[in-house]
């Protein structure tokens, strides 16, 4: 009895100790670990927070087409600088995890780095929501916000649909 009262002690101060430190840290190397397990991120893996803004087609100067050349997609295609991130990056961004995709389902959080932008530059990354400003409605909350984004590995040809 009384190992399993030592152990629990130790447990609690354990996680106790852990969360009084992630309360002081963003740093969490478990969750981390997590993370990197379910989204094929490598642990270690630079993380960036870039500022959001949201675009669709139908806006001033926003064509059918991205840098590549391809069709952009809706909740898929994003513009990046790519001075930051290299164009054909797939993107891993946490916070869109969940949201409703335009065919019902729910966004895995993966993204495809396949646009630039004239007013990309630096830490910013520019959403595409699909067409007409209606599109954008459900990832509002996102726009102009700093998103975690991580690099999950590299993609050939076009952004799939």
């Amino acid at each position: 009895m009384r190992r399993r009262l030592a152990a629990l002690a130790a447990l609690s101060l354990l996680f106790g100790a852990a969360s009084t430190a992630q309360a002081e840290s963003p740093s969490d190397p478990i969750g981390d670990l997590i993370v990197s397990a379910l989204t094929g991120t490598l642990p270690g893996t630079p993380q960036f927070r870039l500022k959001a803004t949201l675009y669709h087609a139908g806006a001033k100067g926003v064509g059918a087409l991205d840098s590549l050349g391809c069709k952009v997609v809706a909740m898929r295609t994003v513009a990046i600088d790519r001075n930051l991130i290299p164009r054909r990056t797939k993107l891993y961004i946490k916070e869109t995890v969940g949201l409703p995709m335009p065919d019902g389902s729910k966004h895995d959080g993966y993204w495809y780095a396949s646009d630039v932008g004239g007013a990309i530059k630096g830490e910013k990354i520019d959403l595409y929501t699909g067409h007409g400003s209606s599109s954008m409605r459900p990832l509002m909350a996102l726009n102009l916000a700093k998103l975690t984004v991580a690099k999950a590995g590299e993609f050939k040809g076009c952004p799939p649909a």
